[in-house]
């Protein structure tokens, strides 16, 4: 047990491609979450999208349209949970069988090292599939909720209800997606993750092609051109 907490076996250079993972998993997400004003996030730019459906859902006869959309949100979060507790399963096998991690480096001429090392490579990884998993639990749990305060809706648009419970389900609603958003930022870190394998040099490197690929979906993707095109007041 004492040899778990023996980071001698880390170098420098393992701390710190640890460090920019962490670092650029919490704070890119606080950008994503909490973007500057002039140049909002792609997540951002769908809540107000998210609040507009809501609004035109009032008028809507008959409303089954916003439950299919309601009801396919859901599925992609039970079957992101589903395939990631498959990925954790999967690597609490591989724990199990970490001295063929430290042959297989030896046999790829790189440095096998303790079997620690490769545990706690592998854990790294499953904390953040963990955090998915939670994530995707969570959204799936709250577009639950949308759908009942949809249905709580008044079906007469003038009820003085009506807009006020259908704004109570966009809320939600972004609720769901930033959770699921974030879910998914998860699951790729851990993927990123998952190269430490090769070395703290990999790691760097995938970190910061995974923070690349993120901010340009975000920032300036096509698709972000677009849906900032007759934004919803």
């Amino acid at each position: 047990m004492t040899d778990v907490f023996d980071f001698s076996h880390f170098s420098p250079g393992d701390g710190a491609a640890l460090g920019l993972l962490v670092l650029g998993w919490l704070l890119f997400g606080m950008v994503i979450d909490n973007p500057p004003a002039a140049r909002p996030s792609v997540a951002v730019l769908m809540a107000a999208y998210r609040r507009e459906w809501m609004r035109q859902f009032l008028t809507r006869q008959p409303r089954i349209f916003d439950a299919a959309i309601v009801d396919s949100l859901r599925q992609g979060t039970s079957f992101f949970a589903s395939a990631v507790m498959i990925a954790i399963g999967g690597g609490v096998a591989l724990i199990g069988n970490a001295e063929r991690l430290a042959t297989l480096a030896g046999d790829l001429s790189l440095d096998p090292g303790p079997v620690v090392v490769w545990e706690v490579r592998i854990f790294l990884v499953l904390l953040l599939l963990t955090n998915a998993f939670l994530k995707f639990v969570w959204a799936n749990r709250l577009f639950g909720y949308c759908a009942i305060v949809m249905a709580a809706v008044p079906n007469q648009p003038d009820d003085p209800m009506a807009l006020p419970r259908a704004l109570q389900a966009a809320e939600i609603n972004i609720a769901a997606a930033r959770s699921f958003n974030r879910g998914l930022r998860s699951v790729y870190f851990a993927l990123a993750a998952l190269t430490w394998l090769l070395g703290a040099a990999a790691l760097t490197a995938a970190v910061l092609l995974t923070v690349a690929v993120l901010w340009r979906r975000e920032f300036a993707s096509r698709s972000r051109r677009t849906l900032i095109e007759n934004l919803p007041g």
